[in-house]
């Protein structure tokens, strides 16, 4: 029997999943608990994914992955053919360093590992590639967008455009006319506007930086702040390594298990109910935001390991926001890796 294999490689896991080739699930698994900073380590997790698929290798035909960052030149999914454009996948690594490294790393073992196999890359940049200008552009002169592709990139693609598709078979709409917030919450947060179905403002920008604080992202921050850190003596690399690393939940608690925070919330740390209550405000001012922006919403969508998890954070966050009470709340378990399985098949036709 021929099988395809998806990749799913997050900052601090790799998750894999065996399908038919009629998208049947055989197998799933995943590596976890890996370093978020040690691309030598994550490695070792890579074989020992590996190795758990390895009475698989004579029947894959096709393995699909999830890259984080695929820039303004690679929006659609596209079948990797050599290492040239491994290479040229591997220039966007400094703008998602949780991410797009150790995706790399995935594919190109992969590539050798599995040489007959088809390799296809899915973006999850790619469901954001049309967003409007207004949306698009930042307060830069316009060089930068030019010289720089300096623009509103968009993240976790793949778990909104998987909220938008379960959501409309949910409440029997037709994709092209329903119109949503997703509210994708887990290691990384981002909130989406999705207007007749498209994309049409994701809180994430240029890179995943963007937006409400998160697990170790310090989420949104006055320019200035960088600046003045610099001014202060520390070096670019030290505040690429906090604001990526060191911060958010992180940053306050020193874990990065939300279980162990609302634990620490529930039972009135000052400190953790300090963070998660600037965590509930970031993501209510958003939800405010494209609210206004869609006039007319059909049902608020949460997915992501904390947003279709506990529902103590879907309420915190439901619970003052007086437009919520009238539309449906749905929490939807991302499958990302089945989305990827639909785009990456489709090279095998």
């Amino acid at each position: 029997m021929k099988v395809m294999v998806v990749f799913n490689g997050g900052s601090t896991s790799i998750k894999y999943k065996i399908f038919s080739t009629n998208l049947r699930l055989i197998k799933q698994g995943a590596v976890t608990n890996l370093p978020a900073d040690n691309l030598s380590l994550y490695k070792k997790g890579i074989k020992k994914a590996f190795k758990e698929i390895f009475c698989f290798k004579k029947d894959i035909i096709l393995i699909g992955h999830r890259v984080v960052h695929g820039g303004e030149k690679f929006t659609q999914p596209i079948l990797i053919k050599n290492n040239k454009t491994i290479k040229e996948l591997a220039k966007y690594n400094h703008l998602a360093p949780l991410h797009n490294p150790f995706n790399i790393a995935i594919l190109k073992q992969a590539y050798k590992y599995f040489p007959k196999a088809f390799q296809v890359a899915v973006f999850d940049t790619g469901f954001f590639a049309n967003l409007p200008e207004e949306a698009k552009i930042y307060g830069l002169p316009p060089l930068f967008l030019k010289k720089f592709k300096i623009q509103r990139f968009g993240f976790h693609g793949l778990s909104h455009e998987y909220a938008l598709n379960q959501a409309c078979k949910k409440l029997s709409k037709n994709p092209k006319k329903i119109n949503l917030i997703t509210a994708h919450l887990g290691g990384g947060t981002s909130i989406c506007a999705i207007k007749k179905g498209k994309a049409i403002d994701i809180s994430m920008g240029f890179t995943p930086l963007e937006g409400p604080l998160m697990m170790r992202r310090a989420g949104s921050l006055d320019p200035g702040i960088i600046f003045y850190l610099l001014k202060s003596g520390y070096k670019a690399k030290e505040l690429e390594k906090i604001v990526n690393f060191e911060s958010g939940f992180f940053g306050y608690l020193k874990t990065d298990d939300f279980q162990e925070v609302l634990k620490k919330v529930k039972s009135k740390d000052k400190k953790a109910t300090c963070i998660f209550n600037a965590y509930i405000y970031q993501i209510q001012k958003y939800i405010g935001a494209y609210y206004v922006l869609l006039k007319h919403i059909d049902a608020i969508i949460f997915t992501g390991a904390i947003g279709s998890g506990d529902p103590y954070t879907r309420r915190k966050i439901c619970q003052n926001i007086e437009f919520l009470k009238k539309i449906p709340v749905l929490s939807i378990k991302s499958n990302e890796e089945l989305l990827i399985a639909q785009k990456a098949i489709r090279f095998l036709k």
